[in-house]
């Protein structure tokens, strides 16, 4: 490891690392799999790891482990990540109107039909993953289709991004919001990494662009989750690290653009309102005047926090919160999701979605 990082960060670091590998890999390929549907539950309880009673099956859940298996160690976990894929085409996949649907029921039939744009960033996100790994033509094939999909379907004349649309694609369901297209750029430039680079980049700064015209609240310069200005409008300061890291990672891409210069001071706003400073815990959400709207801490939330800190190579204060990190959110069996404003557990369940926030926080981190 780097002589500027600490010996005890490193240490923290190394624990971290061998808790998921040790830990959330093995629990999420072994009880926490359906192997009947080859898929994913969609959580277990936190304080046995057994599966809770099945009512639903999502897209965004299956690719989302998808890509933490896709990356992870070993050849049992390749293949894990093959059926994992194989259980994406064959159970979301809409072949009748295109595009792919949200959910499917325990029995594995339709549920939920609608186009839902978080759902396909995730698409493309973990078929680039596994496509880096396997080198599957159809995982290429797969992402690139949705990537086309998204801009000819989702994408407005105005250069934003519908939420959501019908499963027939007649009729918009919701409008743009942020976070969709916070991970549609995590996506693109995942997929631009594996195929297609110059129509990634072009694209991904017209996306940036539209953000920045979009979401940014003057006043503060960070990303509302809806369009500035729409009434009850709320700022997430896990979405200012998560945007932060991501714009950093490509430079090159978004040079000259707006979002890149003004949001470093909108991660200052958030981390000055709503980072406690006892704990090191991120608040779920701030009203724009700076008030706390939510102060349910969201295991999400403080790995972003965590890569946001690398980024910036900010050493104490990223061992200061990882520490904090590991002995409130983590245990023996897997972790807690979410604390209320008193640090008391506020979520009894572990999601089958959150193992992906804890392997991009991971792989943020120093190298051993």
């Amino acid at each position: 490891m780097a002589n500027s990082v600490p010996t005890e960060l490193a240490h923290t670091i190394q624990a971290l690392r061998q808790h998921f590998n040790d830990v959330i890999l093995p629990l999420w390929a072994g009880r926490g799999f359906n192997e009947r549907m080859n898929l994913p539950y969609e959580a277990l309880a936190g304080d046995t790891g057994l599966p809770l009673p099945v009512q639903r099956y999502r897209a965004m859940a299956c690719a989302r482990q998808l890509y933490v298996y896709a990356g992870a160690p070993g050849a049992r976990y390749a293949h894990h990540a093959d059926r994992l894929f194989d259980a994406l085409l064959r159970h979301f996949r809409d072949d009748v109107h295109g595009g792919w649907r949200y959910s499917i029921d325990a029995d594995g039939l339709p549920l939920d039909d609608a186009q839902d744009l978080y759902t396909h960033a995730f698409v493309v996100f973990a078929c680039a993953a596994y496509f880096e790994r396997s080198r599957r033509a159809e995982a290429r094939q797969a992402m690139l289709q949705t990537a086309q999909q998204i801009e000819a379907r989702f994408r407005r004349e105005d250069g934003r991004y519908h939420a959501s649309m019908s499963a027939d694609w007649q009729k918009a369901l919701a409008g743009p919001a942020q976070n969709p297209v916070m991970h549609l750029t995590e996506a693109y430039l995942a997929a631009s990494r594996v195929a297609e680079p110059a129509w990634f980049a072009q694209t991904l700064r017209s996306l940036v662009q539209s953000v920045a015209d979009t979401f940014v609240h003057a006043p503060t310069l960070c990303i509302t989750e809806a369009p500035s200005g729409q009434a009850d409008n709320h700022i997430e300061p896990g979405h200012q690290f998560e945007w932060f890291v991501l714009l950093n990672s490509a430079p090159a891409v978004f040079a000259d653009l707006e979002l890149p210069l003004t949001l470093p001071r909108g991660c200052e706003w958030a981390r000055e309102q709503g980072v406690a400073v006892r704990t090191a815990g991120v608040c779920a959400a701030l009203h724009e005047d700076g008030r706390i709207k939510d102060p349910t801490e969201r295991i999400w939330a403080q790995a972003e926090y965590a890569r946001y800190l690398a980024a910036l190579g900010e050493w104490a204060e990223l061992a200061r919160h990882l520490q904090q990190f590991q002995s409130r959110f983590l245990h023996p069996g897997g972790w807690r999701e979410c604390l209320d404003g008193s640090g008391r557990l506020a979520r009894a369940d572990m999601p089958s979605s959150t193992p992906y926030h804890l392997a991009t926080c991971y792989a943020a981190l120093p190298a051993a």
